[in-house]
């Protein structure tokens, strides 16, 4: 395959970036998305047999952690009324060995936290590596007498630390620590134990800040307020609170299955979240593929950076979800969030230069009401819109190759280039379709918009969003470094990797076969960009965005892709 690669090598980059740096400021105006639905809780896993190891060779002691029995009874079995038990870390990742302080709030007179470490182990899924002492149940200020920072309808919880945890033995990975109530009652606070190097491994890159902006406990989100309406809504929101539901209900929907499948390959893996991103890229350098899971739609300009720079350097990039990188946050420290009559300079926001690194506690997205954003005067590029929208408008198709569109929808999934190598062994032909695969937001190639070129869409799923015909998109684009960019177009990507099992909680309808196509399609995709950049071993993208759309990435159409704020 080098005659692949001395192409890929010798493609102009200004070809390739032109039209990103051509569309990014006239898209703002005509393009915007919807909000995203709020999801329910349910566990996620692949329940088939270990398949075939990827090239890469993972460390003795990740071979050694995967050999060992995995502990079936990691799931939650009665939640119980919402104050029965709950907390939060101090901290959303650590280093093996660091501490964090677990905060902690129950009506039971005792608990004991269990540490659960994601991943296959045969099947069962998870595996018990800690659980704690008795401990001496508290219940701390609830909801109604949570601190509240009017300027930015901010809810803290700020309960006192129950315990500290120090991460003894634990390997890498992404944890669920269960709160074991003596009323019987459990809950999850998750936890990432991050990884400091990932230079030929696969990175996954969770996405906590996500997470925190869907939390409704305390009664605001960054979506709504007490009274269900936008207006009232956080335009910050603080990890010094718990997440409601489950506990960790987007982790579970949007990340667990992808974990085990990535862990079942057996595939050198290293783990990170967004915000660890933000704050050191270390763990990218010399990372042969970085994966981001099923709904990582809140970054940091910093964040979105350090992907940009990861592909350019040779890093294979997969987007399992949809409405990818599509908000632009900042990222606080324990000062708190600044409020619209406040300046703070963006050292204390957690900016590049990386101080408070892993220290980030509180998510600033100000959206349609950005007029009011402290750094709108003089840090523009800084300022809490969306990506695509002014200040500093770049949309986030510029390193997806898709742009999210909007929701709610239901629509199959349709295989276009039913050759292309990321469905080999599917057995799908042009036209295939997998029912209910689309949802329940989704993105589409949108040739007006800036995007990298050669591109091919790989699959083309025309669907009805609120009255209006469009279709949904998964692409593949090579950069000049060769890196590899596979975009799946839709939210349930991730969720379909558990179809048809015991663990598919949500049931959109998705089935057996769609579980087997989307499993068989995702192992493709990682275990080619854990060998290293994929145009060094994989055919070239074919351009087919003209034949699909009637005009080729970058040209001017009349089409506005329409949705609300």
């Amino acid at each position: 395959m080098g005659d692949i690669s001395e192409r890929r090598g010798r493609l102009d980059r200004r070809r390739f970036l032109g039209v990103a740096a051509a569309g990014a400021a006239g898209l703002a105006v005509g393009v915007v998305a919807a909000c995203d639905t709020v999801t329910t809780d349910t566990d996620t896993g692949t329940a088939e047999e270990p398949a075939r190891t990827g090239t890469g060779t993972p460390h003795p002691a990740d071979a050694a952690e995967r050999s060992r029995p995995g502990s079936p009874d990691w799931r939650i079995r009665s939640q119980g009324p919402p104050d029965a038990v709950l907390g939060y870390t101090d901290r959303v990742s650590v280093l093996p060995e660091e501490e964090f302080g677990l905060h902690v709030s129950t009506t039971a007179p005792g608990f004991r936290v269990s540490a659960y470490r994601v991943g296959w182990y045969g099947g069962a899924q998870a595996r018990l590596v800690w659980r704690s002492e008795r401990i001496p149940g508290r219940a701390q200020r609830g909801p109604r007498d949570a601190r509240l920072v009017r300027a930015t309808q901010t809810v803290r919880a700020d309960w006192d630390r129950t315990l500290t945890v120090r991460a003894a033995g634990w390997p890498e990975g992404a944890y669920l620590l269960r709160l074991d109530a003596e009323n019987g009652h459990q809950r999850y606070v998750p936890l990432i134990v991050r990884s400091l190097a990932g230079a030929g491994r696969t990175v996954l890159a969770h996405a906590p800040a996500t997470w925190q902006a869907y939390n409704l406990w305390g009664g605001r989100s960054l979506y709504e307020g007490p009274n269900g309406r936008y207006g009232t809504r956080s335009l910050a929101v603080s990890f010094d609170r718990p997440y409601d539901r489950n506990g960790a209900e987007k982790f579970l929907v949007y990340e667990r299955a992808a974990v085990v499948l990535a862990e079942r390959l057996g595939l050198p893996l290293a783990y990170t979240t967004g915000p660890d991103i933000h704050a050191d890229p270390a763990v990218l350098r010399g990372a042969a593929a970085l994966v981001s899971l099923g709904h990582d739609e809140y970054w940091t300009p910093e964040q979105r950076r350090h992907f940009t720079e990861a592909r350019d350097a040779g890093t294979n990039l997969v987007f399992l979800g949809a409405n990818t990188c599509y908000r632009r946050i900042r990222l606080e420290g324990p000062k708190g969030p600044a409020g619209p009559q406040r300046h703070r300079e963006p050292d204390d926001a957690m900016g590049a230069d990386g101080k408070n690194p892993g220290n980030a506690r509180t998510v600033v997205c100000y959206k349609t009401d950005y007029a009011n954003d402290p750094y709108l005067v003089q840090h523009r590029t800084m300022v809490t819109t969306d990506f695509r929208q002014p200040p500093a408008a770049d949309p986030e198709s510029t390193l997806t190759g898709v742009l999210y569109e909007g929701f709610p929808v239901d629509a199959p999934y349709v295989v276009h280039s039913a050759d292309h190598w990321v469905f080999e062994g599917t057995g799908v032909r042009p036209g295939d379709s997998f029912a209910h695969l689309v949802g329940v937001e989704y993105d589409r190639v949108t040739p007006e918009a800036p995007t990298p070129s050669p591109l091919e869409i790989v699959a083309h799923s025309p669907l009805t969003c609120k009255g209006r015909r469009s279709h949904a998109d998964s692409a593949y684009y090579t950069a000049p470094s060769g890196a590899g960019v596979f975009a799946s177009g839709t939210m349930r990507w991730v969720e379909a990797l558990m179809a048809g099992t015991r663990d598919n909680g949500r049931n959109h309808g998705l089935d057996r076969r769609t579980g087997a196509f989307v499993t068989r399609t995702t192992e493709n995709v990682l275990r080619a960009f854990a060998q290293g950049p994929a145009a060094h071993h994989r055919p070239a993208p074919r351009d087919n965005v003209r034949t699909v759309y009637g005009r080729a990435a970058g040209a001017p159409g009349d089409r506005a892709t329409a949705a609300s704020g």
